[in-house]
């Protein structure tokens, strides 16, 4: 997948990280993933998806060290494929993501949501700044070049000059 990166685009880490989880069978088997699934007939089944684009995926998937290829059996051996702490930390993306492809529905046309295990309820998730709590709204943030910005990077945001936090 990396490429399908444009060259003017490989610094920017939202086309690095669609070459990785980009397509769509992908954040399919994340999700599954995500609800428990580890096994390659699990996928297959689930998904409806053809062995070679499964056999694909999962390769991805685990050389971007997303999932983990373990031995459950020997004689034949068979492998599981395991949430890594990396694969772990892009489920906020995808529940943001489902979340958004609801609010376009009615209640009722709602196949899926996303709810409190313990109470029951709906929530409604949102992005927020990890130190402030506010919600990253359009008006209030925005991109700023960072660090190791080229020189086309740093004239697309020029408009804005990013202060570190402390310890960053």
């Amino acid at each position: 997948m990396a490429g399908k990166i444009r060259l003017e685009d490989r610094e920017c880490p939202l086309s690095a990280t669609l070459g990785v989880v980009g397509e769509w069978w992908t954040l399919l088997i994340l999700h599954d993933a995500f609800d428990g699934y580890t096994r390659f007939e699990q996928f297959q089944e689930n998904l409806k998806i053809s062995s070679s684009i499964l056999t694909s995926r999962l390769r991805t998937l685990t050389a971007n060290g997303l999932l983990e290829r373990r031995r459950y059996q020997t004689h034949p051996d068979r492998y599981e494929y395991v949430l890594t702490d990396l694969g772990r930390s892009l489920r906020p993306v995808i529940v943001t993501l489902a979340a958004w492809g609801n609010s376009r529905l009615r209640p009722e046309q709602r196949s899926m949501i996303l709810v409190d295990r313990e109470t029951g309820e709906e929530v409604e998730p949102v992005v927020v700044d990890r130190a402030t709590g506010r919600e990253l709204d359009p008006e209030s943030f925005v991109f700023a070049a960072g660090p190791a910005a080229s020189e086309a990077m740093r004239t697309r945001y020029a408009g804005v000059t990013p202060t570190p936090r402390p310890g960053s």
